[in-house]
């Protein structure tokens, strides 16, 4: 048997009013003047790959051990770099084994699925797991469609043969060149084509044809799909779609659209993780998704499916949400809103690659150093301990800090120096079992911190050298909260 083994997601914290964009864009665009819900939209510090880190932490929980996966596929249209392995970057804040293989694939809004099935043809291969994970942050034009319809967001499955929640039974795809939409190289903004076209001649037919093949090749009727999942941005297309395959009204997932948005390639496999959350042993799971043709999976949940739990979830980051009508905060965000600077902000943030490889392990992987004699814990890690009166050398051994609990010892909220989302919110963090770290705050509101207040580690950029192109990436506190985004207690 071969499936999901475990299954996880992210969606950023902030959400964006539709209503508050259609405002501030009203004497341009009168005809998005009644629009509703939210979008979610990445912080600053956030993008591709830091998404996709959330999401594969929420899948494989807090563990010291990974040395089961054996292989990271990363499905995006949108990566930070154009040539520098993305997901490399992303098996290094996993503190996956140097001997894993990644590979980073796009090109198609199917992608993720595409990822998904390679991933099964791997597992035949690695004596181990492979983690697909997908994420998208794309790019619009202010008072567009796609600025209302999209959304940020990322998914993790892993693939593999033991303790498998979900078998796959069943695949096909279509691979044609029906361009709906499309991205030249050294374009950020997708050009789009006129939608009722889409509609009728590629979605209506090219989606049916291979939900049709992937049920035959399962053995399993369209009238006994327990979930069909279509993600779709165009109105009732999910229920076009469900109808022309024979798959019941009440079978269709919700698309989540009016709470998040078109995650892009990521969406589907959203959808997928928010359904397995809820899915019964023997239930039959269908994904379709369209782009340069269109592809289809067919899953069967096993008796194990409802012994398994992400750390989060999807439906529990979809509840902590917080709404914002802050309309120039997101179009600065996404980099489509120039701030002033100031003198404090013209810096040059030129990265020593060399010394960047050299502390790999602890930038990346927030991996410490803890004496073995003792059991300081230091960050950085060195050769040399620097216990007061016990010097001694050689004895860290590799601590990871990522995913124990901490809380703040001092901290400092300022607008002093230049800071993307002022204020600038940072501190002293002190780790359960030892290590103390001075870290940048985020994903928080003025007033929401204090000393003692519990935090979590999160993967984000540290900043970005706009002269070079270069994203330089660290880890960073946010307060941990619960399943409704209040702040937990005080340790």
């Amino acid at each position: 048997m071969i499936g999901i083994t475990a299954y996880g997601g992210y969606i950023p914290r902030l959400r964006l009013s539709r209503e508050a964009v259609a405002q501030a864009n009203a004497w341009y665009a009168p005809q998005f003047a009644s629009q509703k819900g939210e979008r979610a939209f990445a912080n600053w510090d956030e993008d591709s790959v830091t998404m996709a880190v959330a999401a594969a932490r929420d899948c494989l929980g807090p563990s010291e051990d990974r040395s089961h996966v054996r292989c990271v596929l990363l499905a995006t249209n949108t990566p930070p770099f154009a040539e520098r392995l993305n997901s490399a970057i992303v098996a290094g804040a996993l503190t996956l084994d140097d001997t894993v293989e990644a590979a980073d694939l796009g090109g198609t809004q199917r992608v993720a699925l595409a990822a998904v099935t390679q991933a099964i043809a791997r597992s035949n291969t690695y004596r181990g797991d492979v983690l697909v994970l997908a994420a998208d942050r794309r790019r619009t034009r202010a008072a567009s469609t796609q600025e209302l319809e999209y959304g940020d967001g990322a998914a993790a499955l892993l693939i593999g043969r033991n303790n498998v929640l979900a078998e796959l039974i069943g695949s096909a795809t279509l691979s044609v060149d029906f361009v709906d939409h499309f991205r030249a190289t050294g374009s950020e903004i997708d050009y789009q084509w006129e939608e009722r076209w889409v509609r009728d001649e590629g979605i209506n037919k090219l989606v049916p044809r291979v939900v049709a093949a992937a049920l035959k090749e399962a053995g399993v009727s369209a009238d006994k799909v327990d979930h069909f999942i279509f993600p779709t941005s165009f109105s009732r297309m999910d229920a076009q779609v469900a109808k022309a395959c024979g798959v019941r009204g009440d079978a269709i997932a919700a698309p989540m659209m009016e709470r998040i948005g078109d995650c892009g390639a990521a969406h589907g496999l959203v959808m997928l993780a928010n359904v397995l959350e809820r899915a019964q042993p023997g239930q039959v799971i269908v994904l379709a998704q369209f782009g340069s043709g269109a592809q289809a999976i067919v899953l069967r949940a096993t008796p194990l499916i409802t012994g398994f739990k992400p750390a989060r979830g999807v439906s529990n980051w979809l509840s902590r949400g917080k709404e914002d009508r802050n309309y120039t905060r997101f179009l600065s965000f996404g980099g489509q809103l120039q701030l002033e600077r100031g003198m404090r902000g013209e810096q040059d943030r030129k990265t020593a690659l060399s010394t960047a490889w050299r502390n790999r392990t602890a930038l990346l992987g927030l991996v410490a150093g803890k004496c073995r004699v003792t059991g300081s814990v230091h960050f950085p890690p060195s050769r040399l301990s620097y216990d007061p009166g016990a010097p001694l050398q050689d004895t860290q051994e590799p601590y990871k800090l990522a995913d124990r609990a901490a809380h703040i010892l001092s901290w400092s909220a300022e607008y002093l120096s230049y800071h993307p989302s002022p204020p600038h919110h940072y501190g002293q963090i002190d780790f359960e079992g030892g290590g103390r770290i001075l870290m940048d705050f985020t994903d928080l509101d003025v007033g929401e911190v204090d000393s003692g207040t519990a935090m979590e580690m999160v993967f984000r950029i540290k900043d970005v050298d706009t002269l070079r192109g270069y994203t330089r990436y660290f880890w960073k506190a946010t307060p941990a909260r619960d399943a409704s985004g209040a702040i937990k207690s005080d340790n």
